[in-house]
């Protein structure tokens, strides 16, 4: 577990922005996993300004979402929505090489990404809960793959849900559970803020336990947390760059 502690947003936006460009320019094909959010906004305003700049073949590399919320009236479902918005539309990147995480389907999903490699790099944020990806406390297990989560109305995650977005979501939530996640060859976690203070803190120096979820990602034999000052104003030890 690497810790890396930034003095500002702006920081920890240039420093995940530069792991991902640094696995964006190997020659190999390279399967990338990325967040949807507030967190990633500065690190996706900064690769798209790069990769415009250095006018990269981005041909050898592919996009997998790791979670996702059906929006049946709605022209895209949530997550692949955010990541339109904030990244995919501002960039040239084919189409084909987009992989939205299907409604239906995730065992063929996760078959397929096996057969091509799985994940090089992942890109996580992590919830004042200790929520990543949809993983809530109190909804998923250490041992879960890609896994599905019903929802309906009265359901807790569906009312939140309905604080997020002005449409009506689908019957259930897909996402890549723990044991998923961790297949991934390669973790950058970031948080952003005073009010990720307390959760970090949990998660890094806490213990492992399915009640604050992230704290699985620590033991990832890859894996880089980048925080800000405030982000990680609870955590001993830790120098400031």
């Amino acid at each position: 577990m690497k810790i890396v502690v930034t003095k500002d947003y702006e920081s920890l936006s240039e420093i995940a922005a530069a792991m991902v460009l640094e696995k964006m320019m190997l020659p190999q094909r390279v399967n990338l996993s990325l967040t949807a959010g507030v967190t990633p906004l500065g690190m996706y305003k900064i690769l798209i300004e790069r990769r415009k700049a250095l006018r990269m073949d981005q041909s050898n590399i592919h996009y997998y979402n790791f979670d996702e919320v059906p929006l049946p009236k709605a022209e895209s479902n949530f997550t692949m929505g955010d990541l339109n918005q904030a990244f995919y539309n501002h960039t040239d990147i084919d189409r084909a090489n987009i992989h939205p995480l299907p409604v239906d389907g995730i065992q063929d999903y996760e078959r397929e990404l096996m057969m091509n490699g799985g994940i090089d790099l992942m890109v996580l944020g992590v919830g004042t809960d200790g929520h990543f990806c949809a993983n809530m406390p109190g909804f998923t297990s250490f041992d879960k793959g890609i896994f599905e989560i019903p929802i309906a109305p009265g359901h807790k995650l569906y009312e939140q849900l309905l604080t997020l977005t002005p449409e009506l979501p689908g019957e259930k939530i897909v996402t890549f559970g723990p044991r998923a996640v961790l297949k991934s060859k390669q973790l950058v976690v970031f948080a952003s803020g005073a009010g990720k203070a307390e959760i970090m803190q949990k998660v890094i120096s806490g213990p492992i336990t399915e009640d604050i979820p992230a704290s699985i990602l620590r033991t990832h034999p890859n894996v880089t947390f980048i925080l800000d000052e405030a982000a990680a104003a609870l955590i001993d030890d830790v120098n400031i760059i």
